[in-house]
This record gives structure tokens, sequence and C-alpha cells, in this order.
């Protein structure tokens, strides 16, 4: 089973926070996880509100326990708020089901881990995310 890397995990925060300069966004905050859940890299810029490492775990988290990227969890969110509290019950209230919540699938399709990006809109952060990640020559599902 192929793995994310730290040597890949490190290229993906660099270029999320070289792509959220660029658009002049907020102060990111950007998690990587393995497929498994675990952290694998994490990054908080200068300013960034210091809780925001919970927030991009989150997203991260939910995308890879659910295997589902965050905006197709927030449009479960809106259709079955039942069942996305239930699922935060499950994993103790870590899920953050909003777009910014990335998977990573490698050249086959597999999933190989997540990346979570908080501090500018939801949007903002997916789109910084993605960015990055196919820059590193993965796909990225938001």
């Amino acid at each position: 089973m192929a793995e994310i890397t730290l040597r890949k995990a490190r290229s993906i925060i660099r270029a999320t926070l070289t792509k959220g300069r660029e658009l002049d966004l907020k102060p990111l905050s950007i998690v990587v996880l393995d497929a498994g859940g675990h952290l694998k890299a994490f990054e908080r810029e200068d300013k960034a509100a210091p809780g925001r490492f919970a927030i991009a775990h989150g997203k991260a988290y939910g995308a890879i326990m659910l295997g589902m990227a965050g905006t197709a969890q927030m449009a479960r969110a809106e259709q079955q708020a039942y069942f996305m509290a239930a699922v935060n019950g499950v994993y103790g209230g870590q899920v953050v089901p909003v777009p910014g919540g990335v998977l990573v699938r490698d050249k086959k399709g597999d999933v190989i881990g997540a990346v979570g990006v908080t501090g500018d809109t939801s949007d903002n952060d997916a789109a910084a995310a993605q960015h990055a990640i196919e820059a590193a020559g993965l796909a990225a599902e938001i």
C-alpha cells in the first residue's frame, strides 16, 4: 500500500502556504494525515489563531475516517444532520464536516492521506489544499 511520505507532506504544506500568500488569504494552518488518520505534518502560519490545529485536524480526520472529502461531508450534514452528529459522537467530536478537508489519492486512485486547511473561508482553504496536492503530483478530492 502506498503512503504519504513526510517529504511529500512537507511539500504539500509549503505549496499550500505559497498559494495562500499568492491569493492573499488569512494566515493558514495545515495538517497532513496518513491513510490511518495519523498526523504526518502540521504548520501554523504566523498570526494564525492557536486553536486552528484542532479545526485543520478535524477537517482532515473526517475526510479519512469517512472516506469523503469536506465538501461531500457538508452536503451530507445539510441533508442528514442527525447522521453527521452521530458520526461526530463516534469520533469524539473530532470531525469538522466542511470544505478544507481534502482526500489525497495516489496515481492508482488509492487514498494515501488527507489534508486539512483552515484560516480563510472553507472554500479558499480547500482550493489552496487542492492546488498543493496536485502540485505534488497527487490527486485531490475536495
